[in-house]
């Protein structure tokens, strides 16, 4: 992990960009990509970018050093996603309802409600599904995805009561991600979503402003969410992937090979996050009930029956239609 602050980054980011794009000859050090992460260093995501980055490493003898930058050193998601696109930051992994900022279409891969199962969203995004997608958005808005990593089911969490059913959201002030869709899931169960960087969740949450909150269980540990709040309620909600997203014009300034190295590291640390966050989802919330949370299970028919109910048809324009039919039917 590097250490570096977001002013340094963007004073920075103009020179980077001219390094990457000088010719080796002219260049006494090695490629530098820098890759940025909102979530802790304690995550397996910003973990898996750190063994991907030894990994080219080792294989390109020290020409491409990958920089790691995670726990949202380099702003927000949104931030990251544009300085991805601009060119000013060379990677980023993020999910995929932040990529709908640039490409509609993508984010209906993390819609509530969209897999039947984490088996269901690998087989669609193993299909022809995913090359659609990526090529929108490398001619649209100049980026690529070169890995879909699994980040978890999401599941509720509130600070100051249980919740049994939809009925006890009403007038809740989640948290939600700075995506639309989130905050229509948030609409259609009755809460007051109120969407924050990641950054801000936790002290958002001590500070009651707001009352809950939404993530896999992974990543309620890994920022310590169960430190300020009380109870953990399964929902199962959304299964995320998230994207590992390069800028097109750096990525083509690499040579063939280098690129097939870059992304079977990518790929091989992937493999080793999606069974890292499957294990840790296995016994995590028996681990933060241990630690104070209330665990519990709610009447799980209640929140999916409002949701798509008004969801799929409300974005069906934003996603092309049919495309929900499409995915179901996989």
């Amino acid at each position: 992990m590097t250490k570096l602050t977001k002013r340094d980054f963007l004073a920075g980011s103009t020179a980077a960009g001219a390094m990457i794009a000088m010719p080796s000859v002219l260049r006494a050090q090695a490629t530098v990509i820098r890759w940025a992460d909102g979530q802790p260093q304690a995550h397996p995501s910003p973990q898996s970018a750190v063994k991907a980055a030894a990994e080219v490493k080792e294989k390109t003898g020290g020409r491409i050093e990958i920089q790691t930058f995670p726990n949202g050193q380099l702003g927000s998601s949104r931030d990251m996603v544009e300085s991805v696109a601009s060119g000013a930051l060379t990677m980023v992994t993020e999910g995929a309802a932040q990529l709908g900022q640039f490409v509609p279409q993508i984010s209906i891969i993390e819609a509530p409600y969209i897999w039947r199962d984490a088996a269901h969203m690998t087989k669609a995004l193993k299909s022809p599904l995913i090359d659609e997608l990526n090529k929108v958005l490398v001619e649209k808005r100049g980026m690529r995805m070169i890995g879909v990593t699994y980040y978890g089911v999401r599941h509720l969490t509130s600070g100051g009561k249980p919740i049994k059913s939809v009925d006890d959201m009403k007038g809740f002030k989640l948290r939600v991600p700075e995506v639309d869709t989130f905050r229509a899931m948030a609409e259609a169960w009755g809460a007051r979503p109120t969407p924050l960087n990641f950054s801000e969740l936790y002290l958002a949450l001590s500070q009651g402003a707001v009352d809950g909150q939404e993530n896999p269980l992974p990543t309620i540990q890994s920022a310590k969410l169960n430190e300020v709040q009380k109870y953990l309620v399964l929902t199962s909600h959304i299964i995320t992937p998230r994207l590992v997203i390069v800028n097109e014009s750096a990525w083509t300034k690499l040579s063939e090979a280098d690129r097939a190295i870059v992304k079977s590291a990518v790929e091989t640390a992937s493999t080793w996050q999606d069974a890292e966050i499957a294990k840790q989802e296995a016994g995590l919330a028996e681990t933060l009930g241990k630690a104070g949370m209330t665990v519990s299970t709610p009447d799980l028919e209640s929140f999916r029956k409002p949701v798509l109910a008004t969801l799929p048809a409300k974005f069906e324009s934003k996603w092309g239609k049919g495309l929900w039919d499409r995915i179901q039917s996989l």
